[in-house]
């Protein structure tokens, strides 16, 4: 797949997110989407924090579709980062489209810079 920056990213984004968005806003009743769409959606959706905000200092895992590092402050280069959010991609796709907010939800963040991505999201209004 190319490497999508600016518009074009935030524009593959939004058509990932939208294939899955029913089942994002309503889990519980709506069946799973097929695996490729939930990856695509969540890894367009983090390249798009990714951009949005550059830098090294809070990583951020969506196992098993992504990780990305996005935060300027102090960067992280060996082994486990200080500052971490990990969740599932649903969760993931909830903070998104903001359904959910990263306080409210079941994402594990540590570190004293990681409710930083609080800041950009939801990153697609739906």
């Amino acid at each position: 797949m190319k490497h999508l920056h600016g518009p074009e990213l935030s524009t593959a984004a939004r058509s990932a997110v939208e294939a899955v968005l029913p089942w994002v806003k309503n889990p519980a009743e709506q069946p799973r989407p097929p695996r490729a769409d939930v990856a695509a959606a969540v890894r367009l959706s983090a390249a798009v924090l990714e951009e949005l905000a550059p830098g090294h200092s809070v990583e951020v895992r969506i196992p098993p579709f992504a990780a990305i590092q996005c935060i300027s402050g102090l960067e992280h280069r060996r082994g486990t980062p200080p500052n971490v959010v990990q969740c599932s991609p649903i969760t993931w796709l909830r903070l998104v489209v903001g359904v959910e907010g990263l306080s409210g939800s079941d994402a594990d963040t540590s570190g004293t810079r990681a409710s930083a991505i609080a800041e950009h999201l939801p990153l697609l209004r739906m």
